[in-house]
């Protein structure tokens, strides 16, 4: 049966339908435009509106996409080779696999009825047009929505311009009744009352309001910034103060009309005029954030010379309250960002005033004490809170680690970021974006040194959990001789155990038991808790493949510490490990309760790779249990989630031979075409409704003979 209690979740990411005045004619020729072209490009100056009514078009025509619309927004990108990365991100595909990220987006969007909204792409428009073009190629269903304020110029784009709102011309009286037929105005006025509650547009500032919003050029962010302005002062001046701005744009004496990227650039300029020489300063730094940033890292990137920590907090309201931060609430944290073009702003502000090296580089350190952080607790009981937390400053992570590749003065810290983050790329779904930054920086930084060795062992680590065994034995090689002309034991210790980890996923079971076992009495003695879970359950799993006692007692204390920590994810871990060796010892009932607890942590995470080991072992379980249509599913929606993240358990000899016995056991109990059929019913589940079948089916009953020689 399906599950009951799965959360139920729309495919895709698209946010609440969005605030949107105006627009009807914009919507309707947008939304007969994406019934045809399969690349359809909203273009614009900055502040019209591209991203609103983008969202708008997708939300709209959603329920003509089945496999789900996804919202990628790409203004915190600035490393173009990162673009694939991060549309794969977006789609929830984890970037584990050694094969080319390009790659995995085409097989995985190769069948799918899908539109994806790739928002901002003015910065990246070569990278944006070549993956546009290579996807549309290889997807034959998928259509693509862009926001940019060029076209991306290929063959088969429609190219939408995206006009400023209406406003009352110039040369005509308006009729006050008829105002509210011109959008600029409604927005305005909707605008002011959410600024000052119980504005009333009426008799006393009509006029001036039709005034400023003709002045702005109906350009919407103008509009809305001039009424956020309303908690400061009178409609009347900010017309004033506004059309002062205005003036010198247009050249003393002369009737050239402004732009309307200078009609913006006024309004911003306005807008900075009205904030307090603090709230000019604080807008300038925070521009050094990309994406978004919680109060904390304002405080603590953005205090000193001259803005006192206990001032940020008002700083911050003070710009909320003007309308050039915005307020965002995620989970139960308050996180603030600015749009594009007032970042920009403000980063001009910044160089302006020759910081932009010292911010960057307080924006780094602040980053640097993350991480590392990150890292010394991570098996607590804030894991998971932990795993959320570097997820949500991921843009911010990839913003310091690419300043750092930017000078080799920098590159040392960044090689200490990178590495001690690798819990955020192996249990975030970043294995490819961390072997990227780590391969940068290592070439960047050839010292021989402690963060070097490292570096060395988590860039093996990632390789061979992506299956690339050739890449990680020459790091491990070089990690192991370096430990030793350091004479430094825990990156010694730390070689020793991942060589062993390269022997476990080689398929060398007793090989891999004798190098962690080694590795095991190293960071006993040196006290280093998280080398011991790990350990632990490598050595667990090591022993459950290849039949050796040991197994239960590794399991159990890995069980034991991880739940002392209060560590739930690496406790999904060492039940996983522990019930594959309870069912192979034909405990088939228990061993399905502990890979279906760990399963539940998993998918709590979004951990695609650990949801995907967990319904591989609970199929093998219901084939050896009678219940091959249920395993022959399960298979099925593992296999998908494998490919998913661009691997497939044939990459990892340790559960290959499984896969391939259980495989051939199905299609002998239900006959080839049965059994493609139940694998192929699997595949088409979406990963909540596999994980919630997988954990609410009948638990097996019948022990049968496990699989044998796994």
């Amino acid at each position: 049966m399906a599950a009951e209690h799965a959360p139920t979740r729309q495919r895709g990411n698209l946010p609440g339908e969005p605030d949107l005045v105006g627009r009807q004619q914009e919507l309707s020729e947008a939304g007969r435009l994406l019934t045809s072209a399969r690349l359809l490009t909203l273009t614009g100056v900055a502040g019209v509106g591209k991203t609103r009514l983008a969202r708008r078009v997708a939300d709209q025509v959603r329920a003509s996409f089945p496999d789900g619309v996804w919202l990628v927004e790409l203004a915190p990108l600035e490393d173009e080779s990162l673009l694939p990365q991060t549309v794969a991100g977006t789609l929830g595909l984890g970037d584990q696999a050694a094969r080319h990220p390009v790659q995995l987006l085409v097989d995985h969007l190769r069948d799918k009825r899908a539109l994806l909204v790739l928002d901002n792409c003015e910065h990246l428009l070569t990278g944006c047009a070549l993956l546009t073009d290579r996807l549309l190629r290889e997807a034959p269903r998928l259509r693509i929505l862009a926001t940019s304020r060029q076209p991306l110029r290929l063959e088969g784009e429609s190219v939408m311009v995206v006009a400023p709102l209406p406003v009352p011309a110039s040369d005509v009286p308006y009729r006050p009744e008829r105002l509210a037929d011109y959008a600029a105005v409604r927005l305005f006025a909707l605008r002011a009352q959410q600024a000052v509650p119980g504005f009333v547009l009426g008799p006393e500032n009509l006029d001036t309001v039709v005034r400023l919003c003709r002045r702005l050029d109906g350009l919407p962010l103008a509009i809305e910034l001039a009424a956020g302005g309303l908690r400061t002062l009178p409609a009347d001046q900010i017309l004033y103060r506004v059309g002062r701005r205005l003036e010198p744009a247009r050249g003393t004496g002369t009737a050239v009309a402004l732009t309307r990227h200078e009609t913006l650039t006024a309004a911003i300029d306005w807008s900075h005029d009205l904030c307090s020489p603090g709230e000019r300063a604080l807008w300038a730094r925070v521009s050094v954030f990309a994406g978004a940033f919680d109060l904390e890292a304002a405080e603590e990137v953005c205090s000193g010379d001259g803005i006192a920590r206990d001032d940020v907090l008002d700083l911050v309201a003070g710009l909320v309250d003007k309308s050039i931060l915005i307020r965002q609430e995620q989970a139960e944290r308050v996180r603030y960002r600015l749009l594009e073009t007032i970042r920009q702003y403000g980063m001009d502000r910044l160089a302006g005033l020759g910081l932009v090296p010292a911010l960057q580089r307080r924006h780094r350190d602040w980053c640097h004490r993350l991480a590392c952080l990150a890292e010394t607790e991570w098996l607590t009981w804030r894991q998971e809170e932990w795993l959320a937390r570097l997820r949500s400053e991921h843009s911010n992570l990839r913003a310091a680690l690419e300043f750092c590749c930017s000078d080799p003065a920098d590159a040392r810290a960044g090689l200490e970021i990178a590495a001690a983050l690798w819990p955020h790329w192996i249990c975030g779904g970043y294995l490819s974006e961390g072997r990227h930054w780590l391969g940068q920086l290592l070439w960047l930084v050839p010292e021989e040194t402690v963060a070097r060795g490292r570096a060395l062992w988590v860039d093996a680590w990632l390789a061979t959990l992506q299956g690339d065994t050739s890449s990680a034995q020459p790091r491990l090689e070089e990690c192991r001789a370096l430990a030793l002309r350091l004479d430094h034991p825990p990156t010694r210790t730390r070689c020793t155990q991942h060589l062993g980890g390269l022997a476990l996923f080689e398929g060398d079971f007793p090989g891999a038991a004798r190098l962690l076992q080694e590795a095991l009495a190293g960071h006993r003695t040196a006290g280093d808790r998280n080398g011991v879970m790990t350990c632990l359950y490598q050595l667990t799993m090591a022993c459950a493949l290849y039949g050796d006692y040991r197994a239960a007692l590794f399991g159990e204390e890995c069980l034991a510490l991880c739940e002392s920590a209060g560590a739930q994810w690496s406790r999904s871990y060492a039940l996983w490990a522990l019930g594959l060796y309870t069912w192979r010892q034909g405990a088939t009932r228990r061993g399905t309760e502990l890979v279906r607890d760990a399963l539940r942590t998993r998918w709590a995470v979004r951990d695609g790779w650990g949801m995907a080991q967990c319904l591989e072992v609970l199929a093998w379980i219901a084939a050896s249990s009678g219940q091959p249509e249920a395993a022959a599913r399960m298979l099925g929606s593992a296999s998908a989630m494998w490919r998913s993240i661009g691997t497939s358990q044939s990459g990892f000899r340790h559960l290959a031979a499984g896969h391939e016995q259980t495989a051939a056991r199905l299609r002998g109990d239900l006959g080839e075409r049965a059994y493609e059929d139940a694998f192929r019913q699997g595949t088409e589940l979406a990963p909540d409704e596999a994980a919630g079948r997988a954990l609410h089916d009948p638990a097996p009953s019948n022990p049968m003979t496990p699989l044998a020689d796994l």
